[in-house]
């Protein structure tokens, strides 16, 4: 058979990831802040592509004008059409003067002159206004001390030679959040060229700083520190410090034996244990938390079905400005800036569709999720039915992939609380009957009120919870029932029998 070379024409689809469909992919999975940073960056790339203000706060400002001092309007459409706007019409319509930038300034240094303009300005900050009223919140969150700033001061007042004070500042940079030292003292000492006898003794002094427990290399340390400050850490409790493991287990019977001391003396040192503060260095962290922000919004209708509705302050809202565009491209010069311009006009308008795409979405899923958790929303956790991806895809005819993005990080108001969307999926645990299966979340709720409603007499194991959970319809394993109790960090039925018989004799 002879070998010949010949062409064939085939046909095959295949997708292809562009990078707008990369785009698009992400902004799916992007938080609220995440987003409105990307926007941020997009907008600072491509000129044109700008945020729309709400028309309500423009009229809102317009409104709250005083009548007594009228102004002109600009002169010609640029006004009418806040779009229309070039570096030119900027720099010929706008007046630079800080009296009108600025409409509280008092006035200028030709009528103040020098020495009032200058304690104006430093009464007022760098705009005008007195200064409670220039206060804002953000900034005093800004200037709160740090863990290093305090360390910091304690560690000048407290050593006077140079090297004292630069051993400190490696055992500072060792610090986490938590105020303990996670720094190697050997290696500190091998890379200053010190002996770590030096390095130890600095590292006692640093024991000393307020608050009492910072520089400690672990808990026991910690609760130690604060123990001395507090006159209390005699041999009794120095045994208990060192057997925390111990009273993690609640082993209370092996402790009263290793620190010498009857129950009631335990229960004393066990309350001055819990009045310590594990983590001191928390109290410097300075950092601030981000809010929660619902990305849907669920509310009961007249009608008994719920009206599900994007919150307005999730959406961005940005536009394309056709009019500039139009205004630069005829004086482009070169066909470089030609391409850029028509760069700029597909990138701004593939990403206001993508921005519409990913509303659509997300308001699908969420409308999806709330009509398959309709039980849940009426009646509470307990009737939270198992679900998964696959279920929600198939039935709003997207992939599983774009369902699990979408879900991620986002949020949902109901009428009983703030979820995360990925907490209406759950695992499905089988009925004992041969019902309707389970949610894990329910399941759950469940083993944590029986396990709130036991006796002390009558505390249940996990062999107990089997049971009546199977009475009550729900084929489920001991481990299972395990797994769900130690994830709530609910402890053993032989450790939560004996805190019991403690607190009951506390009682006594």
């Amino acid at each position: 058979m002879a070998l010949a070379a010949k062409l064939q024409l085939r046909q095959s689809q295949s997708l292809v990831m562009t990078p707008q469909l990369m785009q698009s992919i992400r902004l799916l999975q992007f938080t609220h802040a995440e987003l409105e940073h990307f926007i941020d960056e997009e907008i600072e790339r491509n000129p044109l592509l700008e945020r729309a203000e709400p028309q309500d706060d423009a009229a809102s400002d317009q409104a709250q004008k005083p009548e007594a001092e009228p102004q002109a309007a600009p002169d010609g459409d640029w006004f009418e059409n806040e779009t229309a706007w070039s570096a030119e019409a900027i720099s010929e319509k706008l007046d630079a003067s800080l009296e009108n930038l600025f409409p509280d300034d008092p006035g200028t240094s030709e009528r103040l002159g020098p020495d009032l303009t200058a304690q104006w300005k430093s009464a007022s900050g760098s705009g005008g206004g007195s200064s409670s009223e220039g206060l804002d919140a953000g900034d005093m969150a800004a200037s709160a001390i740090t863990l290093r700033d305090h360390v910091g001061e304690q560690i000048a007042l407290a050593f006077t030679d140079p090297v004292g004070r630069l051993i400190a500042g490696e055992l500072t940079d060792g610090l986490d959040e938590t105020g303990y030292v996670r720094a190697d003292l050997a290696e500190i000492a091998a890379r200053l060229g010190i002996d770590s006898v030096a390095v130890g003794k600095v590292l006692a002094v640093c024991q000393t700083f307020e608050p009492a427990g910072l520089f400690a290399r672990d808990l026991a340390e910690c609760l130690s520190l604060q123990l001395a400050v507090r006159d209390r850490l005699d041999p009794a409790m120095k045994a208990l410090v060192a057997n925390l493991e111990l009273l993690a287990r609640r082993d209370f019977q092996t402790l009263k034996r290793l620190c010498g001391v009857d129950e009631e003396d335990l229960l004393d040192m066990l309350a001055e244990i819990r009045a310590l503060d594990p983590r001191p260095g928390m109290a410097f962290s300075g950092g601030a938390s981000d809010a929660i922000v619902a990305d849907v919004e669920v509310r009961a209708a007249n009608d008994g079905s719920w009206t599900v509705e994007l919150n307005a302050e999730t959406l961005p809202r940005v536009l394309v400005d056709h009019i500039y565009f139009a205004q630069v491209s005829p004086h482009a010069k070169n066909q470089a800036e030609k391409d850029f311009l028509a760069e700029c006009l597909q990138n701004a308008n593939w990403l206001t569709r993508s921005l519409d795409q990913r509303a659509k979405t997300i308001l699908k899923v969420a409308s999806e999720i709330v009509r398959q958790q309709d039980a849940f929303l009426v009646h509470g956790v307990r009737h939270l039915k198992p679900l998964n991806l696959r279920t929600v895809a198939d039935a709003i005819g997207m992939h599983e992939s774009t369902v699990s993005r979408v879900t991620a990080n986002k949020y949902m108001l109901t009428p009983r609380g703030v979820f995360e969307l990925r907490y209406f999926f759950t695992a499905s645990i089988a009925a004992s009957g041969g019902g309707d299966a389970h949610s894990s979340e329910a399941v759950r709720d469940r083993i944590r009120q029986m396990i709130d409603e036991e006796k002390p007499v009558d505390v249940l194991s996990d062999d107990a919870i089997v049971d009546m959970l199977r009475e009550s319809g729900v084929d489920i394993a001991r481990r299972t029932v395990a797994k769900y109790r130690e994830g709530m960090n609910i402890p053993s039925s032989v450790q939560r029998r004996r805190e019991k018989r403690a607190l009951a004799s506390a009682g006594r």
